[in-house]
């Protein structure tokens, strides 16, 4: 197939990445550390750690591992914790000693904790004490001999951490009681680690890396398998395609999506390690003021997100404040994980200065597969074009290529493409075509230029009465009504048309009725687009990075 896209890219960018680059995450890691040493490499809630730091640190947890635990290549170590300065030292710690990382949403309830522990095989478990009730529950059921329990303060200076870890246990009594008779301290475990040495573990790009967790917003997680080589690769496409927009050393980034879900975990963390940039944590950030606090002392160069963080942030009073105190820093705002909406991207760069840059991926494909240039002035409304290395294609229902302006499936091809699911061979050979095209799941258009545009889910779209009802669409038009603040669209049943479109609203302005919604709907989508039912909502049910939950809308509107 003709790689069209190329011939948009911007000067200096390679149509192939170096992805051979590193041998392992670890090489890159070892590597970055030695070249950064005094360079500050994560800071959260005020404390920093440098790249020094993170060496050592990791080491000493990579060797406690290794000859305290017994822990030997290959085995799974489940990491389950927030955005704490704990989470880069435990992730490169289990890479050096050559485990595989299982990352785990910490708010998984006893049931999915138990399901994903038990299907990964997982035979150690980080947990913030805050959450070693639930692990406690869901342990019986699971192959985990060891337990490491870390609190909130642990990595901060003494008093600072003996204030937080009492504040959070005896004032804001965020820690149920729970017992766990084999867990051991994180502190603990990193000072034993400290006069031990730790043996040299080799590893290739095609050892394993991580067992990556789909959300299970479709069905039951699935352990996704992602290589040293696919997450190398992805990290060497990524800074390939942002050229000279950031600079070695330089770069200080925001980073409030969890460091366990997949676009924060390459775009962030391993990104900016090799870039030698700084990562700012925010632990929480749905605590929306606290976020935007952190936002006015720090002068960022880069932030990533998705549409709906954008879009509380830019709701939050005080945030008109931040591009005053970040005094023109900011360079690039990325969002993914979820469409971005025309509205939210217009209010940003009018607010921030700079445009959201869009790009789209997914758990699969280690994430990133495609993003729109860095040098764009503003919202496109596209995904953007294939990164280096990578090709994609629109397929439809039978697996044959689509031309241009067609929509179908998108399907992506290239080296950060996972091998497939763990334990899962059936699944495997159905996600990917016979010519081995990755199938995405989402709905989307190419154009003659080689541009993506998403178009929806496949599993999402609504059929009234014979014809297709894209719910991002919906969305995108409610959006731009002022007294809006968030949307999600699903298709219920109905006995005239077979499916109708439900619209579930919350409020900027409470006066704001179902009637006027409608009536904008009305003057802005063809008839059988136009919501037959409307809900008001406080809030709307979100995944870990925000994304809005439209199966639990539908489950909840069937209940």
């Amino acid at each position: 197939m003709e790689s069209v896209w190329l011939k948009q890219y911007p000067p200096g960018i390679p149509a192939e990445a170096d992805i051979a680059r590193f041998s392992s995450l670890k090489d890159m890691l070892e590597k970055s550390c030695a070249r950064y040493r005094a360079l500050p490499a994560f800071t959260n809630m005020g404390v920093t750690i440098s790249f020094d730091d993170l060496d050592r640190l990791s080491q000493n947890f990579a060797a406690y591992l290794q000859q305290v635990l017994g822990m030997r290549k290959g085995e799974r170590i489940a990491i389950m914790l927030p955005n704490l300065l704990q989470y880069p030292v435990v992730l490169f710690g289990a890479l050096r000693a050559g485990l595989v990382v299982v990352n785990v949403n910490p708010l998984y309830t006893p049931r999915e904790l138990e399901h994903q522990l038990a299907d990964s095989g997982a035979t150690l478990v980080v947990v913030l004490e805050n959450f070693a009730h639930t692990l406690q529950q869901a342990l019986p059921a699971t192959a985990v001999r060891h337990v490491v329990v870390t609190r909130v303060g642990d990595m901060f200076p003494p008093v600072k951490r003996c204030l937080i870890n009492f504040a959070v246990k005896w004032i804001k009594r965020l820690v149920p009681r729970w017992d766990i008779p084999q867990a051991t301290p994180f502190h603990a475990a990193l000072a034993q680690g400290t006069s031990l040495k730790l043996a040299e573990i080799p590893l290739a790009l095609v050892d394993t890396a991580f067992l990556q967790y789909t959300g299970g917003t479709t069905g039951v997680a699935k352990g996704v398998i992602l290589t040293h080589g696919n997450l190398v690769a992805n990290v060497e496409q990524t800074s390939a395609w942002i050229g000279s927009t950031l600079k070695e050393g330089q770069e200080t980034v925001i980073t409030p999506l969890p460091l366990y879900h997949i676009f924060a975990l390459t775009a962030n963390l391993l990104l900016f390690i090799q870039w030698g940039g700084r990562n700012v944590l925010i632990t929480n950030p749905r605590d929306i003021p606290d976020f935007v606090r952190t936002l006015e002392k720090t002068r960022f160069t880069a932030i990533t997100g998705v549409n709906t963080l954008y879009n509380m942030l830019l709701n939050s009073p005080r945030f008109a404040r931040v591009k005053q105190t970040n005094g023109n820093a900011l360079k690039l705002a990325v969002a993914g994980g979820m469409a971005v909406q025309r509205a939210v991207a217009e209010r940003w760069q009018q607010t921030m200065g700079v445009p959201l840059i869009e790009g789209y991926g997914l758990t699969e494909a280690s994430p990133i597969v495609c993003a729109n240039r860095f040098d764009i002035t503003g919202f496109s409304g596209k995904l953007g074009l294939p990164l280096p290395s990578t090709l994609m294609t629109i397929l439809d229902e039978s697996g044959h290529a689509l031309p241009y302006g067609s929509v179908g499936e998108i399907c992506v091809k290239g080296p950060q493409v996972m091998k497939g699911y763990w334990n899962r061979p059936d699944e495997s050979r159905h996600v990917f075509t016979a010519d081995g095209w990755l199938r995405t799941g989402d709905l989307g258009v190419m154009d003659d230029q080689g541009y993506i545009t998403f178009v929806d889910r496949c599993k999402d779209v609504i059929v009234v009465s014979g014809f297709k009802v894209y719910p991002a669409e919906i969305e995108e038009v409610v959006m731009h009504h002022p007294g809006v603040a968030e949307v999600g669209a699903v298709g219920v049943p109905d006995e005239k048309s077979g499916e109708a479109v439900k619209i579930f609203v919350t409020r900027k302005h409470p006066t704001l009725t179902a009637g006027e919604l409608l009536a904008y709907c009305h003057e802005n989508l063809t008839p059988y687009k136009v919501p037959k039912h409307v809900e008001f909502r406080e809030k709307l049910p979100k995944s870990p990075i925000g994304k809005i939950l439209r199966r639990k809308l539908k489950e909840e509107h069937a209940s």
